[in-house]
């Protein structure tokens, strides 16, 4: 469990906060970080990320919601120490959040499909089963989801720690179909099938602030598992 994973946060000591706080989730957000997350291709695109202030450190020291800083932090975090340098790196990749949320869906949806279909163009062609995680944020400092997308197999996993499933988000699903199917339009595959999403049986919050730590707890145990069908996380 993420519980309280303040101590898996990784800081620099020395480094400046900032007095600008950065807790709401999709308007007010890092553009400077959100492109990037590490991607598989052989590229060593790293997170230059450090956190905005010692608020966000709060979100985990008292155990209230966390921000999109702190969740961009563990990701780095993730792939600095577990997948870095090992074929994990061709398996496993990551979406901004900045950049995929609701209120970015509402405003520009087009935009925000493109976004998604420049990111799956970036590491390479696919073929190979390998999962795109998208901690997906409902909009303004909402709920969290993730959403993993095997765009070999047009499988999209969907992980939830509050009862029901993607169609709470129609959005998101429709944004995510469409990129899904505008990637493989211009790589020249064919599409085989209906993209088929999966809602995996997860362990549930047991108040309002967890959702947070529940996807960054999805994302770290996926990836301790090597999995890219994934089970039932329990």
């Amino acid at each position: 469990m993420l519980k309280k994973a303040g101590k898996d946060i990784p800081t620099k000591s020395g480094t400046k906060t900032n007095p600008k706080s950065q807790k709401e989730v999709p308007d007010q957000m890092l553009d400077k970080a959100s492109k990037e997350i590490p991607t598989t291709s052989g590229t060593k695109s790293q997170i230059m990320m450090r956190l905005e202030k010692m608020e966000d450190m709060q979100q985990l020291f008292e155990h209230e919601e966390l921000g999109i800083v702190v969740i961009h932090t563990y990701i780095w975090y993730m792939y600095d120490t577990l997948m870095r340098g090992t074929e994990l790196c061709n398996r496993f990749n990551f979406i901004a959040a900045s950049r995929i949320n609701t209120t970015f869906i509402t405003k520009n949806p087009t935009s925000v499909m493109n976004e998604l279909v420049d990111r799956f163009m970036v590491a390479g062609d696919n073929t190979t089963p390998s999962l795109y995680f998208l901690p997906f944020n409902s909009g303004n400092g909402g709920h969290w989801v993730l959403v993993a997308m095997d765009l070999s197999r047009l499988m999209v996993y969907y992980l939830d720690s509050l009862p029901g499933d993607w169609s709470k988000y129609p959005s998101m699903k429709k944004t995510v179909d469409a990129a899904i199917l505008k990637f493989r339009s211009k790589k020249n595959y064919r599409n085989r099938k209906d993209i088929t999403w999966v809602r995996v049986q997860c362990p549930q919050q047991n108040n309002s602030i967890d959702c947070g730590f529940f996807v960054l707890r999805f994302m770290r145990d996926i990836i301790a598992l090597n999995r890219i069908d994934i089970p039932k996380m329990v």
